[in-house]
């Protein structure tokens, strides 16, 4: 065994974690600390289960949802209304790092598991309640889900295009409470190795999208100018979007900086336009975008993509190409990078991400895809007796 080898090891083996989760928001957040070695016992609904199991079959009968979102997980059927299970779950907790739960609103208060009680019972518990509008408004009674949440934080406004508000494509207020339940739950385990004690962490979708709406919401709390989509680009910053070739693809160009607008005007063969006032400043570019955009796609109308990206490459302006999600499956960039893995399924091993965050020391977990109540039997055996 190599040096590298031997220093190679899974961050959190031994961690235990509890997830009463159901959708996007949890089960992404519990597969990465699974990813990292985490012992994530997944509790289901007996003959139900988490919601996203009946999205669809594509993935050999099971559905792209729930094979993306729970690899590495034990799945235990039990029906939290019995006395009976509700034991077998409190003795899983006796021993649990972090439970994670995301039902609906007084879910866990019905059940007799509010965060409170939690906490006072088992003092060294990571106890994250993840909500759709927290906790203490009028609005916190309200069922949430990502659409929902994006419409209600203003994501949907400012993409699409003018009149025509659009939902992005990505669950951004799944995925963005994803990953603050993520780095939270790793804040508080180093927390709790140096105090002793676990702690509740309330998050709420609407928290999330709205902290990310940050340089919007600055835009209308100091300038009082409300964004208008702009579909392929930012309106915040121009020229930036795209703009299709002479070979019928579509290159995506970029500039953030004027330094780079002065670049990108040298590139098209327009270095005059990086001295004009009107286009002096990225506000005044933003103001100029219909311009800009029909200079820029006049330039690139004229070129194949191949060469308007060596010229950008070489010129130091970003660009990429407009893919499709089949053009992402067999993106050269993943699969040089050895990106991809095996994880298994009921229906036999099927291809995976590699977490995007991995210190090249660590392992990870390539673990299966339970099914509906497979780990029920040898979970009540281990911890039905308490």
């Amino acid at each position: 065994m190599s040096d590298s080898d031997a220093s190679r090891h899974a961050p959190l083996a031994g961690v235990t974690v509890v997830a009463i989760e159901q959708a996007i928001s949890a089960p992404l957040a519990t597969r990465h600390l699974a990813d990292l070695g985490a012992r994530v016992i997944k509790i289901e609904t007996p003959g139900y289960g988490d919601s996203t199991r009946s999205y669809d079959t594509v993935v050999g009968g099971l559905s792209a949802h729930f094979t993306w979102l729970n690899h590495g997980k034990e799945s235990a059927t039990l029906d939290l209304k019995a006395p009976s299970d509700i034991r077998v779950l409190h003795g899983i907790l006796s021993e649990a790092d972090v439970f994670v739960s995301n039902l609906a609103p007084g879910a866990l208060d019905r059940l007799g598991l509010s965060t409170v009680a939690l906490a006072e019972r088992y003092p060294r518990l990571i106890v994250v309640d993840v909500s759709g509008y927290g906790t203490g408004g009028s609005s916190d009674h309200k069922r949430a889900y990502d659409l929902l949440i994006q419409a209600e934080a203003g994501s949907c406004s400012i993409t699409g295009t003018l009149g025509h508000p659009a939902k992005p494509g990505i669950p951004i207020a799944d995925v963005g409470t994803a990953l603050y339940v993520y780095s939270s739950v790793l804040a508080a385990l180093y927390d709790r190795e140096r105090s002793g004690r676990g702690t509740v962490i309330p998050i709420a979708m609407l928290d999330t999208v709205a902290e990310m709406m940050g340089f919007a919401l600055n835009g209308v709390i100091h300038g009082g100018v409300e964004p208008q989509p702009v579909g392929m680009g930012s309106p915040m910053i121009a020229p930036y979007g795209a703009y299709s070739t002479s070979d019928g693809q579509t290159a995506v160009l970029g500039t953030t900086n004027d330094r780079e607008w002065a670049k990108l005007a040298g590139m098209i063969g327009r270095p005059e336009l990086a001295d004009e006032t009107r286009y002096a400043h990225n506000e005044d570019r933003v103001a100029a975008r219909g311009e800009l955009d029909e200079i820029v796609g006049a330039w690139c109308s004229q070129r194949t993509l191949a060469e308007i990206q060596g010229l950008a490459d070489t010129t130091g302006i970003g660009n990429a190409r407009l893919n499709t999600v089949h053009d992402l499956v067999d993106h050269p960039q993943l699969r040089e990078r050895g990106r991809w893995r095996d994880i298994g399924t009921p229906s036999g091993p099927v291809p995976a991400l590699i977490p995007p965050g991995l210190a090249v020391n660590w392992t990870i977990r390539n673990g299966s895809v339970p099914a509906l109540g497979e780990h029920t039997a040898s979970i009540r055996a281990e911890f039905g007796q308490r």
